[in-house]
Order: C-alpha cells, then structure tokens, then sequence
C-alpha cells in the first residue's frame, strides 16, 4: 500500500512507495509536479521554493507546446529537488534556445499553452510570449539557490531528525521509518533501493499492525461508548424516578410545591414537616390553640375521611377554635353530645339574622375565667350574625372571629372597612388593657402578595382589595399586633385557604387567610405559628400556635 508521507513544509508531497525507484522524470502527485533524482548527494532543506507550483498536464495537443511544457515541467522538477548530475540539467537546453521556441509560436499555440498553465491568455502575441517567458523563467533555478542546496548537504542527517521530532507526535507510526530511509537512500544512492524496499515492506506491516490495533481500539472505545451509555441511562432512569418521586409528592403534598404568579427570588414554599422547630422540652407550661374555618360542621362530620378523634390524638390541642360552623341555636346540644371526651367546655355563636350561616366555637379542654359574645356593644348589627366569641384565660383573652367577607361586586366592602374593622379593633383594645389578647380566625383577608397566588389578577377581588389591606394594617398590625406565621417565616408561601371552583388545593393555588395575631407584649412568648395543609375535609385547613405561659 502507497503512503502518501505529509511533512507539511509548503505542502510538498512525496510518493514513498516509488521513491528511489524512479528514473529522473517527473512524477504526477495529485495536483503538483514531484522530481526524483536517483543518486543525488544532497537534499534541499526546503523541498519546495517559496513559489506557488501550478498543476502542469503531461499532454498538449501542439508538438510546440509540448516543448515548451517539457521545458516548463524541468524547471519545475529543478526547483523540487536538486538534480543529481550536470548532465540532468543539460537536457533542459539553453535559456536562450528555450525563448527561440516560444517566439516560434503562433498565438493560438501560446494562448493555448498558457490555458494550460492557468496563466491569463487576454493580450496581443507579444503580452502572450512575456508572460510565458516570465513563468518559465520564475521556475528556474539561481545560483544561490543552488549554493543554499550544497551548503545544506551537511544537516540533512539533522534535518532528518527534526522532521522526525515534529511528526513524532502525529498519529502515522511509520513516518520515522520514511524520514531515515529518505536521508540514507540520498546519501547511498542506487545501493540503498534493496533495502528500501524491505523498509516498506516492514512499513506495510507495521502499518497493517496499527490499522488493526486501531480496530481493536475502536473496538474498546464503542464498548467504553457503550458503558457511558449504559450509565447515562442508569442516570437517566434514576433521574426519571426521582421526577415521578417528586410529581407523585406534589401531588400527594401539593403544598410542598412553590405556586406563586410572580414570586421573589428568596420566597419557599411552606412545609410543616421540615419548617415546624422542635418540640419544647417535656413540663414547659404553655398553651396550644388551633383554629379552623370548617364550612359547615354537620357536613364535616359527615365524612368518612374526617376523624375529630385522630385529630384531636395526633394535635393534642388545648382549645379548637371554629369558624362558619353554619348552626342553628337548636342544633348546638345536638352536637355537644359528640364532643370528644376532655374538651367538656364547649361555646357556641349562630347567627338569628340568617338561618344556617356564619357562625362560630370554641371548644376547649380548659375552663375559661369568663366567656362573652359579640363585641359587646348594646343593639349592635355586628352581634346578629354569631361571627364572635371571647374567652378569658388566666394569662390571655382568646378571641374567635369570623370576619364578614366584602361580597361579590364588593357590596360589603364599606361596611367592612369602615364599621366591622374598627368595631373589632376597638374591641380588642378595649381588652388589652386587661391582658393581652390572642385574636385568631378566618380574617378573610390576604394582607400581602405573597399571601396569595395571583396578586395582580385579584387587586378588586373580595380579600385582597387594596382597601381591605390597608384596613387590616391600621387596625391591627399598626396598633401593636403581631402576625405571628409572618414574624416566624418571612419568605415563606402558605396558603390557609383553596377555591372549590378551580381546584385549587391541588395546585397549591391558594390564599392566606386565616391568622393568629398576638398583642407585641407576647410575640416573643410565640414558640410555633404553623399550618396544617395536609388536613381536608373544608376548603380552608386548620391553623395552629403554640404560646409559653
């Protein structure tokens, strides 16, 4: 097999498999013109001359031109190598015989010939005759480029070497092999083409040798592709679990699932399983009070998946607080005969302006000081709808609220604002003079934008109005309450309350309406304000505080 040795010098190539075999001719090599010289003592340092060596055919249909292509073709060969007698370069014949040829011919000839050579053919015979003169005369030899040649017979064994260090690193194993034979085959002559030629053979098998280590380490690279493979896809199979791991706990425990329009870049999303501090060490008095708006009790308790026993067991809460129970005064001995065994004090609000609507309880395992309904004020509209119970307690007032809701269209926004808030607020006021108040209940209001999913789609909707925020913060947060799920998780999303209408609870869509605020004299006294979104049965979930006495 001919290989084709590169040594990147100007491009030059050589024919390895023919080299020192071949008559003094030239030799076609894909597009240049090679001369061989067998027998020749030096080499040139530079293979080719600076200049650009056109593609010359070996066949033009004028015996002129055929000359003057051979003459061409010569000076071509004498730039390429060296020639290896005096005799070799006489049978170029003289400069002067070769311009008698080219003024001899015709114009056609010379356009022709000039074509060939892929030199312009546009001008008169004698523009013609100068450029071929020209080129024929650019490929012949100097003096100095021959006494350059002579003087670098001496470092072609160093010249050898340094062309060997520089390919030593490309992937063609035999090219050392070509380098000496090249430099020994010069300095030999004709006795060296013995030898040479069993240094290809061995080339040849060398080659053979590598082509088919090359095999076997293409062999090795595709099973080593293929364990890469196998791995990315171990990867991808783990990665793939871990997606459905995480799909199937968003949706057993969408809550753990940031669900924001436009959330902050340091917001998370709550979970009571790794954001709840740790319990408080066994004797620590304290108080723990949960509250729950259940849209209606008789249907909770209705359902099979709502056990007030397991979540009386699993919270071991001291006081439940109940919103829109949506009971009548006739319907409350009923249900205090179901009333789990401990929680023995039992109060109750329904509102008489409208059957079956509002409505709030506290059911507590400890006896209260004192227990009254309403705001307190004589004859007041605030008091028919049952949405208010106080209960004294040694060390705090606990108040259960259910504020009125603004209403579709806003119809109840006035009233709202202007008389419910500041009733309430005056109120608790009024009571803290006393002790300090703990006031808890669905507030039906989402005081900032991280308390609710879609704050911008919402700005005239019923509990984020931008009245009914700044209601919520004059009268109650600015007169000394403290949010106490805020204070303990600034950054953190927790919604309290999910529509039926669009499926919200299973998306994490929600709202943040329920609360525990605390008068500031306490707020430090707060170990845990925490939600409990795991636990169904209404379309708000229950709420929790944990206060130290």
């Amino acid at each position: 097999m001919n290989k084709v040795l590169q040594l990147g010098l100007q491009s030059s190539v050589i024919n390895v498999a023919k080299f020192l075999v071949v008559p003094i001719r030239s030799l076609r090599v894909g597009s240049s013109i090679v001369g061989v010289g067998v027998g020749t003592r030096s080499v040139n340092k530079r293979l080719m001359s600076n200049a650009t060596v056109k593609s010359i055919p070996f066949s033009i249909n004028n015996s002129k031109g055929k000359e003057v292509l051979k003459i061409v073709g010569a000076a071509t060969d004498q730039n390429c190598h060296q020639m290896g007698s005096d005799s070799g370069r006489a049978e170029m014949g003289t400069p002067q015989d070769d311009r008698k040829d080219i003024e001899a011919m015709t114009v056609q000839e010379l356009r022709a010939t000039l074509r060939k050579l892929g030199l312009p053919v546009k001008g008169r015979k004698q523009e013609l005759i100068s450029t071929l003169r020209l080129h024929m005369d650019s490929n012949l030899p100097d003096e100095s480029s021959v006494s350059d040649q002579k003087e670098t017979t001496s470092s072609t064994r160093s010249d050898s070497v340094t062309i060997k260090r520089k390919i030593r690193n490309m992937d063609e194993p035999t090219e050392d092999d070509y380098s000496n034979s090249e430099a020994y085959g010069i300095e030999h002559g004709e006795k060296r083409v013995k030898q040479s030629t069993e240094e290809n053979l061995k080339a040849k098998v060398s080659v053979k040798a590598i082509s088919k280590e090359r095999k076997s380490l293409t062999k090795t690279g595709k099973q080593q592709i293929h364990l890469k493979e196998e791995a990315l896809s171990t990867i991808s199979s783990e990665l793939l679990k871990t997606e459905e791991m995480i799909s199937s706990l968003s949706q057993s425990e969408p809550w753990t699932v940031l669900a924001h329009k436009k959330p902050q870049k340091d917001w998370k999303a709550y979970n009571p399983k790794t954001m709840r501090p740790p319990p408080l060490p066994e004797g620590t008095k304290c108080v723990k009070v949960m509250t729950w708006n259940v849209n209606g009790l008789r249907a909770l308790l209705k359902l099979e998946s709502f056990s007030a026993l397991q979540l009386a067991q699993r919270e071991n809460f001291d006081i439940l607080c109940l919103q829109e129970t949506k009971l009548q005064v006739k319907d409350v001995e009923e249900i205090k005969k179901t009333l789990i065994d401990g929680y023995d004090h039992s109060f109750w609000s329904c509102s008489v302006s409208k059957l079956g609507y509002s409505g709030t309880a506290i059911i507590s395992r400890i006896k209260p000081l004192s227990v009254r309904y309403g705001t307190g004020l004589s004859g007041s509209d605030h008091d028919m709808e049952g949405r208010i119970v106080t209960a004294e307690f040694d060390s705090f007032y606990l108040i259960n609220t259910y504020v009125p809701n603004s209403g579709d269209g806003l119809k109840r926004l006035s009233y709202r604002i202007e008389e419910w808030d500041r009733t309430l607020s005056n109120h608790i006021k009024e009571l803290e003079k006393s002790k300090p108040v703990v006031l808890t209940g669905d507030l039906n209001c989402a005081h900032e934008e991280i308390d609710i999913f879609n704050p911008a789609g919402n700005k005239r909707s019923a509990g984020f109005t931008i009245e009914e925020r700044q209601s919520f913060g004059a009268n109650f947060l600015d007169k000394g309450f403290v949010d106490t799920f805020r204070k303990q998780h600034p950054g953190v999303v927790g919604y309290t309350y999910w529509g039926y209408r669009h499926g919200g609870r299973k998306t994490n869509r929600g709202w943040r309406l329920d609360y525990f605020l605390v008068s500031e004299s306490i707020a430090a006294d707060v170990h845990d304000s925490y939600i409990l979104p795991d636990i169904n049965g209404s379309d708000h979930c229950p709420i929790g505080l944990i206060l130290k006495l």
